[in-house]
């Protein structure tokens, strides 16, 4: 594969257009393009990203596959939705835990988007099951999950997102001092990124430091869970 150079000048205009042209017909004749500017760039990343990760925790892959690997589809799920627009509008691209099957597993993700780059860690929509074992390490270890989310080099570039419920969850005490924490729905930090620096032939290496920053946030959620780091 390629050496990694950078994203081209090309690829946030396109998912810009793409925005503009959401169907088919516009799609596919614009496929060499979306090749060009997107896919095949992304694939170069993930590959370029696999020795960064390994060196952050060798539990985290990068997989380099059109189909089923780290790049994300770019085809979206509309059977349920009212919106039917056929393509997302967005370049997503997520590094799993080994021991996760789907999205919802503990991971690092990039996401690119005209007006919204960002890198992400955590563990996006946890199932029930999974939520209630992450609040109980939480009433458990509350000195050790302070410690990782307020971490300085964490704070410094990452905050906590996404919804939370607007009641405490059932069985918790109303008052606990982490109610807020307790009451996250999602438990997933963002780093946002300027579009500039997607171009760059470094870009690799600096979401890899970044990456790096979640290192005490990731680890917290990997042994609450009892998976290795």
């Amino acid at each position: 594969m390629e050496k990694f150079t950078g994203f081209p000048e090309g690829c946030i205009p396109f998912l810009e257009k793409l925005g503009q042209n959401n169907n088919r017909d516009w799609f596919n004749q614009n496929k060499p393009l979306y090749e060009s500017e997107v896919r095949e760039p992304a694939l170069t990343f993930i590959d370029a990203m696999s020795p960064e990760l390994h060196r952050i925790s060798p539990h985290f892959r990068a997989i380099p596959k059109r189909v089923g690997g780290s790049l994300m589809r770019v085809y979206r799920d509309i059977r349920f939705s009212k919106d039917k627009t056929p393509y997302k509008t967005n370049l997503g691209i997520q590094f799993r835990h080994e021991r996760g099957k789907d999205v919802h597993a503990p991971g690092f993700y990039l996401h690119l988007e005209p007006g919204a780059c960002f890198l992400g860690s955590g563990i996006w929509r946890p199932d029930s099951a999974t939520l209630s074992v992450l609040r109980d390490f939480i009433v458990d270890n509350p000195a050790s999950w302070r410690s990782a989310r307020n971490h300085k080099g964490f704070k410094a570039h990452f905050q906590l997102v996404g919804e939370s419920l607007k009641r405490p969850p059932r069985g918790y005490p109303t008052d606990h001092p982490l109610i807020e924490d307790l009451k996250r729905k999602n438990f997933i930090a963002r780093s946002p990124l300027d579009e500039t620096q997607i171009v760059k032939p470094d870009f690799h290496k600096l979401v890899a430091r970044r990456f790096k920053q979640a290192d005490s946030f990731m680890r917290y959620l990997c042994t609450a869970l009892e998976i290795d780091y």
